[in-house]
């Protein structure tokens, strides 16, 4: 039976509206922010945060205990709080993913949000302020860009993942984790165009059709990928780790680390490769 906190899809797709007016409040946010405000610096782990960053995280945090005040969430400034199980559904967010393509004055951050529930993320958003655009899935329902308003998002088009093309594959890969191990698989696709981009904004080329398959073969951490597998399943690919095996989240235990991740926009090539 599911708890009184618990969200299935049927719910997911009632309160999209609302999360995306949230996102897109924290994108306004964002946006207001001159460079001489944000004032970045190190964390422990060594990746860049910024006031933007924090103004995102608090934007969303109230907006969502308004919204679903019982519904836990996860944040990457503040996932050090939770030390509970999270089972039923609790959102993850990333508020400000790519803050090194922020700082650097490129158009590819993102802020991210996902519902998970019983450990798989149902829905998802993805929106790119730089961009102007809007991505938002929900697994088994739609999924869809649109463009992204200071107060919300419109002009909906259905998006789809495409099937492995016989010429001129193209693989998303990050511009600043890439390595050995990501160049090694993807030789082993044979001829394949590589494009490089920071963020989530990967996983929206995926479920748009602009690639094909999205690798992250080091250790990431939830918010990076929740919101993205949502959009991409939803979509028609899948997100599976490099053995064919599906994702866990709500890892309390581990830091919600994710080992590694491949992306495909075609779910047979990845059961092909799977085998």
């Amino acid at each position: 039976m599911a708890s009184a906190s618990e969200i299935p899809p049927a719910r997911a797709a009632e309160i999209l509206d609302d999360l995306t007016a949230i996102v897109a409040r924290a994108c306004a946010k964002i946006s207001t922010l001159s460079p001489g405000e944000l004032l970045p610096r190190m964390k422990a782990d060594r990746s860049p945060v910024t006031v933007a960053d924090e103004a995102s995280e608090m934007l969303i945090a109230q907006g969502v205990a308004r919204l679903l005040p019982d519904v836990p969430v996860v944040s990457e400034e503040s996932a050090d709080e939770h030390r509970n199980l999270l089972d039923g559904s609790f959102l993850i967010v990333d508020p400000l993913d790519g803050t090194r393509e922020f700082l650097a004055g490129r158009d590819e951050f993102t802020v991210n949000l996902a519902i998970i529930t019983r450990g798989v993320p149902i829905a998802g958003i993805i929106a790119a302020p730089g961009r102007g655009r809007l991505w938002r899935g929900i697994v088994g329902e739609k999924a869809e860009r649109l463009r992204l308003l200071k107060d919300g998002a419109d002009q909906a088009q259905s998006i789809r993942t495409r099937a492995w093309p016989r010429e001129r594959a193209v693989a998303a890969v990050s511009r600043s984790h890439f390595d050995t191990a990501t160049d090694a698989f993807l030789a082993s696709l044979g001829p394949i165009e590589r494009s490089a981009s920071g963020s989530a904004i990967k996983f929206c080329q995926i479920a748009e059709g602009a690639a094909d398959v999205y690798p992250r073969l080091a250790t990431t951490c939830e918010w990076d990928v929740a919101a993205g597998q949502a959009l991409v399943v939803a979509a028609g690919g899948v997100v599976r780790t490099p053995q064919g095996l599906a994702l866990a989240y709500g890892r309390v235990a581990e830091h919600f680390r994710v080992p590694a991740f491949i992306a495909w926009g075609d779910a047979s090539r990845s059961a092909a490769a799977d085998g």
